[in-house]
């Protein structure tokens, strides 16, 4: 059963005034149910000023980037707890054993140029050998129909689980290219673990339904999504 929804007005100093009259009502989707396979970083107030951050137009950019940079370690550290573990014993400098755990070998990343390569030093701060590819997908402004024109990926990328890197996804086309790529490239849907900052509930719903085994893990499904982000984090 989904979950009721929830309404908020949203504050407008940070709008355009031809677009808005005094306030707006959006349905956020804070609690809608959007099933297993969608995981959502857990809000602390620490998260939501981080997102509010990111969101006001009236952040400089260097703020831009601290944000979001602390935005995006939250979600690859959460996005790690997805990936398969098994149990190990190492032992102590006092000659002691302990039962731990350590990732099972064969996981990757793979950004979606260009604003996903704003996750990659994320990534590398906490898994520092991880290999990382890239696909290049060009999305229309006036279609939104997306086109790969690079990737470079692992050669063994059907073996590993990917940890797919993209922040902002609004209709969803250029991920569905980007797996599609994956898949091509013989990945299995299940093995593919999607990292996002904020997604509009039209692509997660878009994405859910086309690869129903793949895992989406994002800070905020909002009807408004940042679309600033790239030209923001990396400056033109």
């Amino acid at each position: 059963m989904l979950c009721s929804l929830k309404r908020s007005t949203l504050k407008v100093e940070n709008m355009e005034p031809d677009l808005i009259q005094n306030s707006v009502t959006i349905e956020t989707y804070d609690d809608y149910d959007f099933g297993p396979k969608l995981k959502r970083l857990k809000v602390t107030d620490n998260v939501r000023e981080l997102q509010t951050v990111l969101r006001d137009r009236n952040t400089n950019r260097s703020d831009f980037i601290f944000y979001a940079d602390r935005l995006i370690r939250l979600v690859v550290e959460e996005g790690l707890n997805q990936l398969p573990y098994k149990n190990c014993e190492v032992i102590t400098p006092t000659g002691q054993p302990y039962k731990g755990l350590q990732y099972e070998k064969g996981n990757c990343g793979v950004s979606i140029m260009r604003s996903g390569s704003a996750m990659e030093q994320g990534l590398r701060d906490c898994c520092r050998s991880i290999r990382i590819g890239k696909i290049l997908a060009y999305s229309d402004e006036d279609t939104h129909d997306a086109k790969v024109v690079y990737a470079k990926l692992p050669q063994d990328v059907d073996q590993r689980k990917v940890l797919l890197m993209y922040p902002i996804i609004s209709s969803g086309n250029t991920v569905m290219k980007a797996v599609n790529i994956l898949k091509d490239h013989k990945v299995l849907e299940e093995n593919i673990i999607l990292l996002n900052l904020f997604a509009t509930p039209t692509a997660v719903k878009a994405l859910i339904k086309l690869f129903p085994e793949m895992t989406i893990l994002t800070s905020e499904i909002h009807p408004v999504a940042p679309n600033h982000f790239g030209q923001k984090y990396f400056g033109n």
